[in-house]
């Protein structure tokens, strides 16, 4: 018989979670007997969802970006192996950690789930100072992974993301626009005659000006998973998820505005530093992206510090 009682136990995640936010996890079983269990020894430190089958863990990992999951092999519908298999694939849920706890005891069984990507694999009944335990060991690596995997897609000059960030993020955002036939836009801005800037006060004034204006282009964004990337030299791109074409205009626009708002005297012009920007939305891939340039280029013709648009 499992016994629960766990006196003294560590914290999850000592040191390692954002402050404000318990760690994330799914527990995916088709008895909800063993999703009880498992509850109880989390439920105190850790944000708990729960699902009985594959098909619905799996919406679960991609409205909720779980921490980690403890999954069940045998299930109805899609059993484990294949949630695991489509959890890897995708890559905005990759980095979600799995853990399997499973009936399934023979080194066939672990072999298999480890190739899948498993992190972990616990056999029932389990002990709940040990599942505790490995999936704290989880928490802390994936943590860690997280902050790597966050430095590796930060610009170094303004301390927004990257290009490359940027490149998977749209591919994936792409994809899940269209499986879910929701709106998904992108807004190009860039610096307006920037290269007078440079010339007039020198790389360390551009430099400090560009951080200025990622600074202010990322107080913009109100939500999570709205993405603001450096994409080259002067130039920025934001991704919006879930955003029409009307709503990417209005992000643009107070783009415009906060950017102007600084004041930042330009020598190279008369006035002060602005930003042209293009706006698109849809669901047409790289389409997106050329219709957002297409729509920077009307701006810059029209007399730049200004927002343009087409559709998507």
């Amino acid at each position: 018989m499992m016994q629960l009682s766990l006196p003294d136990r560590p914290p999850l995640m000592p040191g390692h979670a954002p402050p404000g936010r318990r760690p994330r996890l799914l527990l995916v079983d088709d008895q909800p007997v063993n999703i009880q269990a498992l509850h109880r020894v989390f439920a105190s430190d850790c944000q708990v969802l729960m699902a009985t089958d594959g098909n619905r863990a799996l919406q679960l990992c991609r409205d909720r970006q779980p921490d980690l999951v403890l999954l069940d092999v045998q299930m109805p519908g899609m059993d484990g192996h294949q949630l695991c298999a489509e959890l890897k694939a995708d890559p905005l849920l990759r980095s979600i950690a799995v853990i399997f706890v499973t009936a399934q005891d023979q080194p066939e069984d672990e072999t298999r789930a480890l190739d899948a990507g498993a992190a972990d694999f616990i056999t029932k009944p389990f002990n709940p100072t040990v599942v505790r335990a490995r999936v704290r060991t989880q928490l802390t690596l994936k943590a860690q992974a997280d902050l790597l995997r966050e430095l590796a897609f930060v610009d170094g000059l303004t301390g927004v993301h990257n290009r490359r960030h940027f490149d998977e993020r749209f591919i994936a955002e792409t994809r899940r626009a269209q499986r879910t036939r929701s709106a998904l836009a992108i807004v190009l801005a860039d610096v307006d005659h920037f290269k007078r800037y440079n010339d007039a006060l020198g790389h360390l004034a551009g430099d400090d000006c560009l951080r200025r204006v990622a600074g202010a282009l990322r107080a913009c964004l109100r939500r999570p998973t709205d993405l603001l990337a450096r994409y080259g030299g002067e130039e920025f791109v934001c991704l919006l998820p879930d955003t029409d074409l009307a709503g990417a205009i209005g992000v643009a626009q107070l783009m415009e505005d906060t950017v102007r708002a600084l004041s930042l005297p330009h020598p190279g012009v008369e006035g002060c530093v602005t930003i042209s920007l293009g706006v698109s939305a849809g669901a047409q891939g790289q389409g997106l992206v050329e219709a957002a340039d297409k729509a920077l280029y009307l701006a810059k013709a029209a007399g730049r510090g200004r927002v343009s648009w087409v559709e998507g």
